[in-house]
């Protein structure tokens, strides 16, 4: 298998952190998919990544579709549990840390156009969903070492590329203070050999009109 990804990317390194717990075979290609050459737009429409390329010649994109394809041809060690109510509650975390990566992405997508162009209500928006999205993760996980059941899954995993991702996008943001909980388990999870390998790092973004 190969995992196409940029170097600073959550979703990217979502799927890379769960290969690499399943322990799965892979070769990295690193790609930036605003710039000229990118490989993106050919095995994914939307020229977006991670893409995950698999043995078999097929390609498939978005990081919580790769993840479920991982699970499913490679189920051990399991990271979603079997009935239905336990899975759905780990996509809903899931979902909320994308979201919070998602708002990251659109401030620094934002903070590279033309400084006359830029907008502070959409930077002031983007910003506000961030704070609200690490409130509710603190929430979720109170005093507990994982968010649901007794064991790491795709919640964990979502919310820690999350946490990884605000130091190399919204550094300025200050959370580990207010939410020491989610401090303790950003570092516990940051420790793991899958996240380790996988540390993200910035890749230039070129300036938007």
């Amino acid at each position: 298998m190969q995992l196409v990804i940029a170097s600073p990317s959550p979703y990217a390194r979502k799927a890379r952190v769960v290969l690499n717990e399943k322990g799965i075979a892979h070769e990295i290609i690193m790609d930036l998919p605003w710039a000229e050459g990118t490989v993106a737009p050919a095995n994914n429409p939307l020229g977006k990544i991670p893409i995950l390329l698999t043995d078999d010649g097929e390609a498939i994109h978005d990081s919580s579709v790769i993840v479920q394809y991982l699970e499913l041809v490679h189920p051990e060690p399991p990271l979603l549990p079997t009935d239905p109510a336990g899975r759905l509650e780990h996509r809903k975390i899931e979902v909320l840390a994308d979201g919070i990566c998602d708002a990251i992405v659109l401030t620094a997508l934002e903070g590279n156009r033309e400084p006359e162009l830029q907008s502070v209500d959409w930077v002031a928006r983007q910003r506000a969903k961030i704070v609200a999205g690490l409130k509710r993760l603190a929430e979720l996980l109170g005093d507990k070492t994982w968010f649901l059941d007794d064991r790491m899954g795709i919640a964990d995993i979502a919310a820690a590329c999350a946490l990884g991702y605000i130091g190399v996008r919204a550094g300025d943001i200050e959370w580990r203070d207010e939410h020491p909980n989610l401090a303790a388990f950003s570092d516990r999870m940051e420790a793991r050999p899958s996240f380790k390998i996988s540390a993200p790092y910035s890749q230039p973004i070129p300036r938007f009109r």
